[in-house]
């Protein structure tokens, strides 16, 4: 074997595995965040300027009147939820729970490829069990937090365009 023509087809053939997993990372990112623009309203684009603010607060929300607390951790969030999210009763809770589940499995899925997916974004696993009734409040809360993260971030976690 001539291992002279061996060395010299190496670089090249590291230059070509190099721009292939730049295309292949770029083409997952545009698979995975869709390529429907997620459009926000007026609202929403000045309630997102203002939580640039690095001066604000971090907001702590519980769920109440169930046995299962949420606790989410982001500013500006519940000022979204107040302001702009759908009211509660809006969806059904079996509504939410399916698109928990799936959400929950994507982010998950996220939190375990760092080098995908910025970590700072995703930087714990959520404990979300399909089987466990939650209750209206903590569904509530967490798919309208998976919403505000996809809009706030422009992220994508389903097939689904994260509306209002």
């Amino acid at each position: 074997m001539d291992y002279s023509r061996l060395k010299s087809l190496t670089p090249i053939a590291c230059f070509l595995l190099f721009v292939l997993s730049c295309t292949t990372k770029q083409n997952l990112t545009k698979a995975t965040q869709g390529n429907l623009p997620v459009v926000l309203s007026e609202e929403e684009t000045q309630l997102f300027e203002q939580l640039d603010d690095p001066n604000k607060a971090n907001i702590e929300m519980e769920a109440d009147s169930t046995e299962y607390d949420i606790i989410i951790i982001d500013i500006g969030f519940n000022a979204w939820l107040q302001g702009i999210a759908r009211p509660k009763g809006y969806y059904s809770q079996s509504f939410m729970e399916s698109r928990n589940y799936i959400y929950v499995l994507e982010w998950n899925r996220r939190v375990l490829q760092p080098d995908q997916f910025p970590p700072l974004l995703y930087e714990l696993q959520i404990d979300y069990d399909p089987t466990i009734d939650y209750g209206y409040d903590v569904n509530y809360q967490l798919y309208n937090y998976f919403i505000y993260f996809q809009r706030r971030y422009n992220q994508r976690l389903g097939p689904f365009l994260p509306r209002i």
